[in-house]
């Protein structure tokens, strides 16, 4: 088997790389193939991973470098999609651009999220076509590139027959962090959700059959904040320490954990995606951000510079520091549902799909974040009971913010983009949304077709 990761230089290849090779057998890999158009990233990302590969695991699986599309998804069985198109700087600029103007600066939500989709939905085009050129026909994309809510509404629109699968980890994150502060493993842990991604909600979390959401509760309230203890007992503000398995504790994304516990003192019957935060809290998160000093800039001075400083020293001395890569369940839950597909497993995740009725009072074609059995014709999509009309609000403005944006985006009109970023609820008024939306296209001139 084959394994193609489009986006090789990211900070996470490393951790995905070891997941797979630990689940060799499983998937029976043969061959891991990097692909990345920036060649310097890569080559140094590639070096870590030969280490792995070679070194630390003598797994035997044969490792490819590489910058041509034709050897990177010749006869792959996988297609791994994690992009960041226009990279860490980009991302900057996504953040400071929205907070400039008393908006939510954030990579996934908000402007800075509209901002990033439309520099992906072309790049993920290519990915598509490319693999259907040249990987088998039975091949699987599992895309977590994100925006993941606005790639996947492009996906249905622009390639609605491709083989992909638009996954998100961040709920796994969450239920990483609620097994943690519950002291249970979080492999017993059964849970039901529903939404579209990054603005969804836990109904329903168990663990060994036992209903945990009320101790759940129980925990944020006392705590007031969704975070196990031994995660935040060094937390010092915005600069943040820690290690990399504690990552979530550090800098900004204190708030975010923080935020969970806010919004359930209002709304307690179900446990919200933290990402609802910026969406639910616009105001609050607005006034603790640092328009000097975002998200970017602490992962650009942290996970990204230990991950290629530990590289250099590597390459230089021979010395490997393991700690400067993370390894986790970002890796574990991707090798986990490529596990799933191979071997028809029908194991249960998260995944992004078209409605088609899965919650039946959303729209047929939206594209919803809920639980499904994947096997080895793709998913079995769990059907959901109608939701809230609270819920449902929300993620209707939401779902009409992100398709306006994708046909605007296809059609080239600035006004249909405009009516995206308007009804954004990040986004106080209109006035606002023109003001963001015209410094953000020429931020993005490189990235962004011509919106008329």
């Amino acid at each position: 088997m084959i394994i193609t990761i489009v986006g090789g230089g990211s900070t996470f290849t490393p951790g995905i790389v070891k997941s797979i090779a630990l689940r060799k057998d499983e998937l029976e890999v043969e061959e891991i193939r990097l692909f990345d158009l920036d060649k310097e990233r890569q080559d140094k990302v590639g070096a870590l991973v030969k280490w792995i590969l070679d070194e630390d695991l003598k797994c035997g699986i044969k490792l490819i470098v590489t910058y041509d599309k034709e050897e990177a998804y010749k006869d792959a069985d996988f297609v791994f999609s994690q992009m960041r198109v226009g990279k860490y700087a980009m991302r900057e600029l996504d953040e400071k651009i929205p907070l400039r103007h008393g908006c939510v600066g954030q990579e996934t939500c908000g402007c800075g999220g509209m901002a990033y989709g439309m520099r992906t939905i072309y790049p993920m085009m290519e990915v598509i076509d490319d693999a259907e050129k040249y990987a088998k026909p039975t091949h699987w994309i599992l895309n977590y590139s994100n925006p993941a809510s606005i790639v996947s509404e492009a996906c249905r629109k622009l390639r609605p027959n491709a083989r992909i699968i638009n996954i998100c980890d961040m709920p796994i994150a969450i239920i990483d962090v609620i097994a943690a502060a519950l002291e249970v493993d979080k492999k017993d842990i059964v849970y039901d959700y529903y939404g579209l991604n990054h603005f969804g909600w836990f109904t329903s979390i168990e663990h060994k059959g036992q209903d945990v959401m009320p101790k759940l509760r129980d925990y944020i309230m006392e705590h007031e904040i969704l975070l196990p203890a031994a995660y935040t007992k060094n937390f010092k503000g915005l600069v943040g320490t820690g290690n990399n398995e504690n990552r979530h504790a550090k800098g900004s994304w204190y708030y975010v954990w923080k935020g969970v516990y806010e919004i359930m003192q209002n709304f307690p019957e179900t446990l919200p995606n933290t990402y609802l935060n910026y969406y639910l809290q616009q105001k609050e998160f607005v006034e603790h951000s640092d328009v000097n000093h975002t998200r970017a800039n602490e992962v650009m001075e942290t996970r990204e510079k230990m991950l290629f400083e530990g590289i250099d020293k590597y390459l230089s001395t021979g010395e490997i520091d393991e700690s400067v890569f993370y390894a986790g369940s970002h890796g574990d839950w991707i090798a986990d549902l490529a596990i799933a597909l191979k071997n028809d497993t029908k194991a249960r995740f998260l995944i992004i799909t078209e409605n088609r009725g899965a919650i039946p009072n959303m729209p047929y074609d939206a594209m919803v974040e809920v639980p499904a059995y994947i096997g080895k014709n793709g998913p079995e999509v769990i059907a959901q009971d109608e939701i809230p009309l609270f819920q449902q609000g929300l993620m209707m403005q939401q779902l009409n913010c992100e398709k306006l944006l994708v046909e605007g985006c296809i059609e080239g009109s600035y006004e249909k983009v405009l009516k995206a970023f308007t009804l954004n609820k990040t986004v106080p008024s209109m006035k606002v949304a023109k003001e963001v939306l015209d410094d953000l296209i020429e931020a993005n001139k490189e990235f962004w077709p011509e919106l008329k």
